[in-house]
This record gives C-alpha cells, structure tokens and sequence, in this order.
C-alpha cells in the first residue's frame, strides 16, 4: 500500500486517504461484494482497499485513461499479491467504457475520475448497480472547497450539484462521510 501511495505521488494522481480506503473496503466486505467498478484506476491504492474488501473470488474493472496508471497499479495488485484474474483493468475514456458494462451487474461502483464528468458518471453508475449497491464518490467534498459557498469554480460547481442531485434522487440512499476528503455513500433502491 505504502509503495502505491508513493508512486501515486510520483504519478500526481492524489490517492484516497487511509480513512476513505478502510470505508471502501469496509463496504465491500458488508456488501460481499464479487463485481466492482472504479471509475479512475490512479496507482491501485483506491483498488487495493476495494480487492482486500471485496469476495475472494471478486472482480474489479477498473477504468483509466492514463495506461501509465494502469501500468503502475498491476505492478501494486502484483506486489500485493493478487490473482491477475481478479482484476480487468481497461484503459480509456469511463464515459465510452461505462456504457458497455452489464446494468445492474456490480454491487459497488467507486467514482474517482475527472470531476467535471462526474455527473455522467453518477448516472452510469447507478444504471450499473444492483438493488442495494452502492455508488462511493471519492474526495466528495473537492479539498474542502464544497461547503464554502463563495467557491464557484466550474469543477466545485459540478461536483456540489452532483451531491446535491445525489441528495435528491429517490433511487438512492446517501450519507456523506467526512473521511479524508470525503466519502458520499449512496445505496441503490
């Protein structure tokens, strides 16, 4: 975990912190979760959290554009020990990928890619899951930026009309944890 974390720094893509990963993987285990997706794959701290949470015989599809994050978090699973079958790893676009995926096959879908496609992601995500899964937005209160209203930059005005949609949509049950840079859980209906 240790070394993912470091090459996540070397790669400039912020891992989730230790708090936000135990509740990933807290809620894996709860959900026995066997079909995971993780919408921005980063160096595989996030990933890591969700496979030590996850059915032993789970599969997480992980979703980045960058192939050097891939590259980085197959050399993390690897070194954690993880069955290369446990993992699908594509790389590209979540918005092209997400649309090719099972609705309601996976029992956690964790948003952590580009902001400004999270409201797409959202909804694909809750098209993906099953009846009592869940959809987890990772760093959900954007570095401390949603709550202070005088902050109206484009990427925390989307990510705050996302909580607040979120909030709002009867198909789920949310709860906001102010874990790291804050953890939205949303049960499916």
């Amino acid at each position: 975990m240790l070394r993912a974390t470091d090459r996540a720094a070397q790669l400039g893509c912020p891992p989730v912190s230790p708090g936000t990963g135990a509740a990933l993987r807290t809620t894996a285990a709860a959900l026995r979760a066997a079909a995971v997706v993780e919408i921005g794959t980063g160096a595989g701290v996030s990933g890591l959290w969700l496979l030590r949470g996850m059915a032993p015989d789970g599969v997480l599809t992980t979703i980045d554009t960058e192939a050097e994050h891939q590259r980085a978090a197959r050399t993390a699973f690897a070194d954690d020990g993880v069955r290369p079958t446990r993992v699908r790893a594509i790389t590209g676009r979540a918005l092209d990928v997400l649309p090719r995926l099972t609705d309601g096959g996976y029992d956690l879908v964790l948003a952590d890619g580009d902001p400004l496609e999270l409201p797409q992601h959202v909804e694909q995500a809750v098209r993906l899951l099953r009846p009592g899964g869940v959809l987890a937005v990772a760093h959900a209160l954007h570095h401390d930026r949603l709550p202070d209203p005088a902050r109206r930059d484009e990427t925390t005005t989307t990510v705050r009309e996302v909580i607040r949609g979120l909030r709002d949509d009867e198909r789920l049950v949310p709860a906001m944890l102010p874990t790291g840079d804050g953890l939205l859980l949303a049960a499916r209906r």
